[in-house]
């Protein structure tokens, strides 16, 4: 694999953090797995997976093309990325009281609305979009060759592992969901490192290669 070895361990880092951060993906998987039992928050964390696999294609494929044709734009990339990444840090460290609170209410629904609704609302939120043509590049080394298959690689790791821990959170949403309500000393901390991680994670990355 073409990928850096010490990037692919601060991916893997960083992204599972950033997994376990209560976040809108996770707040509406929790929300349908509470409202209409552990299948609805497992579709629903599929439909979420699903569009992040588009994201993640079109990202690659656009950005690998990007490169290719200007290879000075990898620097402007990384470099708004990192900036990004910093922001993002730092908004989550501002409002990290509030996340649980804004946690989904409403009536039950099927497991096929679940899917649906998980896939759309991700798919069509540009934030998603600019995160993940933020994050994924901090990763990736041109100079190590075929682009498109690092960016294949991270984007599969980074769906996996969003399946995996939002799935997770589908299964147990009674239990996670008394215990994010409870804690919120343990989710202000979890917050804080997300943040404090996605600062240090920009300003690395923004300085160093």
């Amino acid at each position: 694999m073409p990928i850096d070895q010490h990037l692919l361990l601060a991916f893997l880092l960083t992204t599972t953090i950033a997994m376990i951060t209560p976040g809108p993906d996770m707040l509406f998987i929790l929300g349908c797995g509470m409202r209409s039992g552990p299948r609805a928050g497992l579709l629903a964390t599929a439909g979420v997976a699903t569009s992040e696999a588009v994201h993640v294609a079109v990202a690659a494929a656009g950005l690998a093309a990007l490169f290719a044709a200007v290879p000075v734009a990898f620097t402007a990339v990384r470099v708004v990325g990192a900036a990004y990444l910093i922001y993002l840090g730092v908004q989550t460290i501002r409002h990290r009281n509030d996340a649980i609170d804004d946690a989904p209410a409403g009536a039950a629904m099927s497991g096929r609305r679940a899917y649906l609704t998980g896939l759309s609302t991700n798919l069509l939120n540009p934030k998603m979009v600019t995160f993940t043509i933020a994050f994924l590049p901090q990763f990736v080394v041109p100079e190590h060759g075929r682009v498109w298959l690092q960016f294949a690689a991270l984007g599969a790791i980074l769906i996996v592992l969003e399946f995996l821990v939002d799935g997770t959170v589908g299964l147990l949403s009674g239990r996670i969901g008394g215990w994010l309500r409870s804690r919120r000393t343990a989710r202000r901390r979890i917050d804080t490192a997300t943040g404090g991680i996605f600062i240090g994670l920009g300003v690395r990355l923004a300085l160093l290669r």
